[in-house]
């Protein structure tokens, strides 16, 4: 899993206010308790998407330097979450009042909308700069896409009950953390990426002393050890799906996050960079 280099901590003046209108989002949300379905989860992927996009443009220099600390690691995940959290109570609001059909289709729509423009402005910018590279990227989205779905569907056949109930939020978060492996994998083995988190170098390093290494690489492990627990964490919130469904499926919606985040930056990354 390739994350930032470091945490930094932004100026008082822009990281207060940031934590206060977080809080403030957090606490009217809470207060809404609007509700939390599959598709409310698939929703919020683009947010998700966004998040890595505004992080690959802060390492691109994008960012005017007034504001450019806000898009630093772990700043940008908060900024990400209150641009979200926002849209989410709009939505609601907007819901209620009879102007919209469903709370869920405004928030991934305009999430949508944020995540291709930035993301095109990425591109768009790293085409001018002679650095655009999206060969392995494209591969990797194509490799991550056939293993989720042979994933998925191994999981639909033996452990049925799994599938049935963690729904589309399950798939998101298998696809996000294989999505997470492979980018890593590619980048280890083929793009020379370094790697700063600890347990994913091990595993690496662990697959790289393996005689498999001289013909498949060393990323293999990491890919298959970020697929089987994905999928076991799954097993595990599979009671809770049923019993708490809304509070279940929040925390999921967060887990499938920590993989497409990631996953997302890396691939962005690796094209524009």
């Amino acid at each position: 899993m390739v994350l930032p280099e470091g945490f930094v901590v932004p100026p008082w003046y822009l990281l207060v206010p940031v934590i206060v209108v977080l809080a403030g989002v957090i606490a009217l949300l809470w207060t809404l308790e609007p509700p939390v379905t599959d598709r409310t989860v698939i929703a919020f992927a683009p947010w998700m998407m966004f998040g890595a996009t505004l992080h690959v443009l802060y390492k691109m220099a994008a960012f005017p330097a007034s504001i450019e600390p806000l898009f630093t690691a772990p700043m940008v995940y908060a900024v990400t979450a209150v641009l979200a959290g926002l849209v989410w109570i709009v939505a609601v609001f907007l819901h209620v009042g009879g102007l919209q059909r469903t709370t869920h289709r405004f928030v991934g729509i305009a999430g949508t909308a944020f995540f291709s423009v930035f993301a095109m402005f990425a591109l768009i910018r790293s085409f001018e700069d002679g650095t655009f590279e999206p060969f392995w990227p494209v591969i990797s989205v194509v490799v991550a896409g056939i293993v989720t779905a042979i994933t998925w569907v191994a999981v639909s056949l033996w452990f049925t009950d799994i599938a049935a109930t963690t729904s589309a939020t399950g798939a998101l978060v298998v696809f996000g953390h294989t999505l997470d492996g492979v980018t890593t994998a590619v980048g280890y083995d083929v793009l020379a990426a370094g790697e700063t988190v600890p347990v994913s170098l091990l595993l690496l390093e662990a697959g790289a002393a393996l005689p498999t290494a001289e013909y498949v690489g060393a990323g293999w492990l990491f890919v298959l050890v970020k697929v089987v627990l994905a999928v076991v964490i799954l097993g595990l919130f599979r009671e809770y799906v049923d019993e708490r469904p809304q509070q279940a499926r929040t925390i999921l919606a967060l887990v499938a996050a920590v993989g497409l985040g990631p996953a997302v930056h890396n691939t962005l990354l690796f094209t524009v960079a």
